[in-house]
């Protein structure tokens, strides 16, 4: 039995889900940070077996997101993308030290996840949290930068008007380069990585992911079994039921 309860960490709407008998303990902790126009609910899947596992699970709502919704529109939203990255990744440390501070968290078992931009958000994280013991990235973009200008030239594409010149844009992606894993993968550790993507990915593109996965696979070498990359040639922007119960493996393994 698990029990799922609506709770503020930090300022930041969640779901905590554990189970009652483990309620007050410092458990391990495992966060898992939904896509983008996602909400905290849709992954209770992920939380609930997570749960029972005896983890200690919270599924925060991203800025804009869910119970933090201001009815912004597609455009205004889309255009607040990397803000809520940033934001996300800020907050994630910010409901940590929460937890840790009030004897609910064992600080070095905490695990990170994420589909979509949660998926971004986890590869960010990495880049700039050593807290961060084991990591799953579900149809996440490590390459920040070559993500944010595919971005910017859909938009070009699709005719959205970007209300910002170029010298400010290139400051934009500046700021990003601090969170960008593929042009620092050393800061990965040989911490325990799972990567899962569909080849028919037509939102967050595929390329980039196997890529930085051919990259940081030096990286693990003589400790292959802490990185894996599960690619999967038919499907698209959704997880499947085998990348769900791979993600339970892994966590389960590493942290």
């Amino acid at each position: 039995m698990v029990i799922i309860e609506q709770q503020q960490l930090a300022g930041v709407p969640v779901l905590h889900v554990v189970q009652p008998e483990k309620r007050d303990e410092p458990l391990p902790l495992i966060f898992f940070i939904h896509g983008f126009t996602s909400a905290k609910e849709h992954n209770l899947h992920f939380g609930y077996l997570l749960a029972e596992a005896g983890y200690r699970v919270v599924l925060p709502d991203a800025l804009f997101h869910g119970e933090r919704d201001e009815r912004l529109s597609e455009r205004k939203l889309q255009l607040s993308f990397w803000d809520i990255v940033v934001r996300t990744i800020s907050e994630i440390d910010e409901m940590k030290n929460d937890l840790v501070s009030r004897g609910l968290a064992d600080s070095g078992r905490i695990g990170l996840a994420g589909t979509s931009m949660g998926g971004i958000v986890t590869f960010g994280a990495l880049a700039v949290y050593p807290w961060v013991r084991a990591a799953v990235a579900l149809m996440g973009c490590p390459n920040f930068s070559a993500f944010f200008d595919a971005m910017i030239e859909e938009g070009k594409r699709r005719h959205i008007d970007i209300p910002m010149p170029p010298t400010l844009l290139a400051l934009e992606k500046e700021k990003l380069a601090r969170y960008d894993l593929s042009k620092q993968p050393e800061k990965l550790a040989g911490r325990p990585l799972f990567i899962w993507h569909g080849k028919a990915d037509q939102v967050v593109p595929y390329a980039y992911t196997y890529e930085f996965y051919q990259q940081i696979k030096p990286l693990y070498e003589g400790n292959e079994d802490r990185l894996r990359f599960i690619t999967d040639p038919h499907a698209g922007h959704k997880v499947t039921r085998e990348a769900f119960l791979e993600t339970v493996r892994w966590f389960r393994e590493y942290v």
